[in-house]
């Protein structure tokens, strides 16, 4: 029947025990401990991805609020560059208005002169004029 033989039955458990002790030192926990380093990384991936996605919210946060500002910004200045154009024309307006009113009072007041000399050009003419005409009816 079956024999049990105690120095086989104590050696295959001492090879036994020694390979369980060889497959954990060699086996077992360095698969643990990458399993559990591998865990960790990928936990710090995740932080990381959030924080970055985080951070990259904010930043798009900051760019939205820095063109709002550059565009407010630019709406003053162009506004103002308008103003101090539109200054600048009535100014130029102005001027040239007094400079136009000027010239025409100049000429106003040539034209009189011209008018009475020529007024008196004629009138030194019309008793010339009277004989002429007084001579064209005499042939009539």
């Amino acid at each position: 029947m079956l024999d049990i033989q105690l120095p086989l039955l104590l050696a295959s458990a001492v090879i036994f025990l020694i390979v369980m002790v060889l497959l954990n030192s060699i086996l077992y926990k360095p698969l643990l401990n990458f399993m559990s380093n591998r865990d960790s990384s990928i936990k710090k991936d995740l932080e990381n991805a959030n924080q970055n996605s985080a951070d990259v919210d904010k930043m798009h946060q900051e760019a939205k609020t820095i063109i709002a500002n550059a565009r407010a910004e630019a709406a003053k200045i162009i506004e103002k560059a308008k103003e101090e154009a539109n200054l600048n024309a009535d100014n130029k307006i102005s001027l040239k208005k007094k400079e136009l009113e000027k010239s025409y009072s100049e000429f106003v007041v040539a034209l009189a002169t011209e008018q009475k000399e020529l007024k008196n050009a004629l009138m030194s003419q019309v008793p010339l004029y009277r004989e002429s005409l007084k001579a064209k009816f005499a042939k009539l």
